[in-house]
């Protein structure tokens, strides 16, 4: 930089308008060189007030249009040799650094600065790294956090905007559409401005999990914008248009059923829901062939390069052909020839023995998504798994994790396909829901099986074991429910998944202790354990404490299991003697989280765990002993136990029954300080004390769940302010509570039970209940006894989007049919128990027709208008995976000997249970009145 002459030189002259620190009078100005660029100490120089810079004139003149016209223009500054520069100091010497060839970082933190700057000056080759940073940053596959901030992001669209610039808001709105997800869960996404937000939603790289993400974002956005705003009727019904971009076929029924109660979304929420009915009424392999030549781009599933999870669940009306849609280039235009191929295509994908892709030529190459690492599709009844998986290995080929719950029509040899074609997975849900005939729970009168399906075509799951495939990638893997999984599919997954971490067979009430024991000697890297209500007992806890023997080829450390277990629920194992279960204990140091819900569970056991990693602990329902005779009570030796889980553990969720005090609480205090979620079962005592500082000892509380707890209004107040809760549950407790402690608005409570703590609940009540807990998509009443017809409307219009209802002897609600409950349309759990004698005869069969997610119903024949129920075959059950039906007898006493035989009082006789799985349907009577 050294020069002949001064003359080469100007000097710069800039005022700090915030120091970082002031030092005596005589070193409130400094002078630097350009010279000496590369040493700059930017810290020391920032604390003077005026500094002054000796820079290269040509340099400057060279670099800045800015500088350029001011020196060497008709300027008077051009003749002089100090010129004075107002700008922010920092800013303008990192533009300097770079005029003069020091590198320089462009970042969220400093990008408007300098591209300000940059602009102001003149610096061109400034300007350039400033475009490319963004333009690299919006375009960035990195699925680490997003680089810049929501706040920063609205300055630089304002920026922009302010400044006639095109090119900054083009890549604002590019950024936000790639990284919505994470945008709307910032607190900041409220505040972006209109204009961006819809720009962002129109853009095609916006990328969301599913279509409710994005509805529920515009919703809130709207919630929070359009009073604040004050506009116009005719504003805000354009503002309300944003809404439209919504493609709202594609919606989960539950949602869209749910917002036919917003003000902003009701009328598309109709059309939604309209919409889907329609759709699910076409057969699934003619979908596209059967809309005609409408567009279809309302279908098409927000699939782009960027997105990393593909949430379909609860969609009924999702099929192979919107899959299949999703995954084709815009470009191909659905004329009838290509319609009609996809639907040749998909029929011929039902027969497993063919290569259909080198069958099918004509139909489009479909496009890779690389990102994409999670689909679910759980609830999707009418989505051809073959077909799915098809397209999931040609279109997703990062795919790891699938979640494809509650579908029945899924068997293990789909399983072994799903695994074999999408290689990289390593994480499937299988679950259905858990059979309500758990054997060590009921008393069996009789048992058939009803109906074998020999209609289904899958081949024999033998046939698979024998076929030599090669061996899976999953880690993790959950069957939760599946009553078809027997000790030979168990034998299968612990030698085709060698690398098995988790295993979740709860519920899996076919396989037995030794098929158990098996898999926990066989899979050597087994670390995780959900057997509840499983055979799970002596032989399973013999693998996990004793040194397993080398199986095959596997290579490893052959310790006692139970010393690396994160994860073990065994709840309701009753094979599980109190003796081993000490032993058990003993072992499990490392656990995490720890279920013995329903267990003999007795005070050794829990004091000889040594465990100081817990996160959930799970002992409700549990009627032990302490082995020398005491009463099962928490107190010593298990108070030192909770002392020191107190001390060493923080929980984010607990159940706890017998014994547990406000005594117990206070000693876990500093543990449970993030807990997340608790229950108070049978034989807990919090005392109203303790529930009063519940909120301030717990504030992250999602769910709250007491049973026979003394509750008040006071105490209903305090647990109100829980402004996270999700869940509310309040069985047979005692005390009195009214309708005003629901006073409080709790919009993110989607659970509620309230059983035999509200008898006093009337429909003006219950319109109460709509108005504060407006989203709810649970609701359970026991004992409501003042309810009437008219609660079913009720119940319909201020809940439209509810997934389950369970009412038990609250009035006379069914005395005059269903006509409003069969209208519920996203119901997947119903149980109606003694509300009058008006359901008709073939209201399971209409439920099951009308509403498309039903699976389980519950009713009571002392509900039935003509004294029984229409029971459907499988043909016509549609997605029900269980229906019980319970039986009351007639019961008198002492003083109704004179009495006809059909007076006295109705109790419980038996329940006929129907359960479907994927091979057949059972038939059960039991002596048990099942919930």
């Amino acid at each position: 930089m050294a020069s002949n002459s001064d003359d080469d030189f100007v000097i710069l002259v800039c005022a700090n308008l915030n120091p970082i620190e002031v030092e005596v009078a005589y070193d409130r100005e400094i002078l630097i060189s350009t010279e000496d660029i590369q040493s700059w100490n930017l810290v020391a120089i920032l604390r003077y007030q005026t500094v002054r810079i000796q820079a290269y004139r040509n340099r400057l003149t060279e670099q800045s249009s800015y500088f350029h016209g001011l020196l060497r223009g008709s300027f008077s500054e051009s003749s002089s040799d100090h010129i004075v520069v107002q700008w922010n100091l920092e800013t303008f010497l990192n533009i300097l650094k770079f005029i003069y060839g020091c590198p320089l970082n462009v970042a969220s933190n400093n990008f408007l600065p300098l591209f300000e700057g940059a602009l102001y000056f003149g610096v061109e080759m400034l300007l350039d790294k400033c475009r490319a940073w963004f333009s690299e940053v919006s375009l960035s596959k990195n699925s680490g956090p997003p680089q810049i901030q929501c706040d920063d992001l609205i300055h630089m669209w304002n920026f922009g905007l302010e400044n006639a610039n095109d090119f900054v808001p083009e890549l604002c709105a590019r950024y936000l559409a790639r990284n919505f997800m994470w945008a709307i869960s910032n607190r900041d996404f409220v505040y972006i401005p209109y204009n961006l937000l819809l720009m962002c939603v129109k853009h095609p790289c916006l990328t969301v999990d599913s279509e409710m993400h994005l509805s529920d974002a515009l919703l809130i956005w709207l919630d929070a914008n359009m009073e604040q705003m004050g506009c116009s009727i005719r504003t805000k019904e354009n503002l309300i248009g944003i809404l439209k971009e919504i493609r709202r076929s594609i919606l989960p029924l539950w949602f869209a059923a749910g917002k036919r109660r917003s003000c902003y979304f009701s009328k598309l929420a109709d059309e939604s829901v309209d919409s889907i009915l329609r759709l699910v009424k076409i057969p699934p392999a003619g979908l596209v062939d059967a809309l005609g030549d409408v567009d279809l781009n309302h279908l098409r599933i927000r699939i782009t390069k960027y997105s990393e999870k593909v949430n379909l669940s609860s969609c009924p009306q999702i099929t192979a052909d919107i899959l299949l849609l999703s995954v084709l280039h815009y470009s191909h235009g659905m004329d009838s020839t290509l319609r009609k191929t996809i639907k040749k295509y998909l029929i011929s994908l039902e027969h497993l023995d063919k290569d259909h892709w080198r069958i099918f030529p004509c139909l489009p190459p479909i496009l890779s998504f690389e990102a994409v690492q999670e689909v679910n599709f759980s609830k999707c009844h009418r989505l051809h798994l073959e077909s799915a998986i098809e397209c999931f290995s040609r279109s997703f080929l990062s795919l790891k994790i699938i979640k494809a719950a509650y579908l029945l029509n899924i068997k293990t040899t789909n399983f072994i396909k799903l695994v074999h074609k999408c290689p990289l997975v390593s994480e499937v849900d299988l679950s259905v829901d858990i059979c309500p005939i758990i054997p060590t729970q009921v008393s069996v009168l009789s048992s058939n099986l009803a109906l074998p399906l020999a209609s289904n075509k899958h081949c024999d799951v033998t046939s698979c074991y024998h076929s030599g495939p090669s061996l899976s990638n999953i880690t993790h893997l959950t069957i939760e429910g599946r009553t078809d999984i027997c000790d030979l599919d168990l034998e299968f997954i612990s030698k085709y998944c060698v690398s098995l971490g988790y295993l979740n067979i709860k519920g899996c009430i076919s396989v037995t202790d030794v098929g158990i024991s098996n898999v926990i000697c066989r899979c050597i890297e087994l670390h995780s354990i959900v057997v509840c209500n499983t055979s799970f007992g002596m032989n399973s806890i013999l693998a996990l404490c004793s040194a397993a023997p080398k199986f095959g080829n596997a290579t490893g450390h052959f310790g006692k299991r139970a010393s690396n277990l994160l994860k073990l629920h065994i709840g309701c194992c009753k094979g599980v003697d109190k003796t081993s279960l000490i032993e058990l204990m003993s072992q499990t140091t490392m656990l995490k989280s720890l279920c013995l819900s329903g267990t003999d569970l007795v005070d050794e056991a829990l004091y000889n765990f040594s465990g100081t990693s817990l996160e959930m602990l799970d002992v409700s329902n549990t009627m032990g002993s302490y082995i020398g005779g005491t009463e099962f009570s928490f107190s010593h030796p298990c108070k030192e136990l909770f002392i020191e889980l107190g001390r060493t553990c923080k929980l984010e969720g607990v159940a706890l029954g017998w014994g547990f005090s406000n005594i117990s609480l206070e000693v876990l205090k500093p543990a449970i300080t993030l807990l997340k979620s608790m229950t108070v079962g049978l034989g807990g005592t919090l005392g109203e004390d303790a529930l009063r500082v519940l909120p301030t000892t717990c504030p992250m509380l999602e769910s709250v769940i007491l049973h026979f707890q003394v509750i008040s209004d006071s105490i209903m107040d305090r647990i109100m302010t829980l402004w996270q809760l999700r869940t509310l549950a309040l069985c047979y407790c005692l005390g009195e509570i009214s309708i005003s402690s629901f006073r409080f608005s709790l919009p993110n409570l989607r659970k509620l039970k309230l059983e035999r703590v509200t008898p006093w609940m009337t429909n003006d009540d219950l319109v109460i209940l709509t108005q504060n807990c407006a989203n709810l998509i649970e609701l359970s009443l026991l004992g409501c006894t003042l309810l009437n017809a008219d609660s079913q409307l009720i119940i319909l219009q201020g809940w439209p989007g509810l997934t389950s209802i369970h009412l038990e002897e609250c009035g006379d609600i069914t005395v005059d049919g269903v006509s409003s409950l069969i209208n519920c349309i996203a119901l997947e759990d119903l149980l109606l128990r003694h509300n009058g004698p008006g359901v008709p005869r073939n209201f399971i069969l209409d439920a099951a027709k009308k509403m498309p997610m039903l699976r389980k119903i519950s009713l009571d024949l002392c509900d039935a208008r003509d004294g029984d129920y229409d029971i459907p075959d499988y043909g016509d059950r549609y997605f029900l995976s269980s229906v019980k039906l319970a039986r009351c007898k007639r019961q008198r006493s002492c003083l109704d000997l004179n009495l006809s035989g059909a007076c006295g009082r109705a109790v419980h006789k038996e329940s006929l249970v129907l359960v479907w799985n994927s091979n057949n349907l059972i038939r059960t009577v039991v002596k048990e009145r099942l919930a």
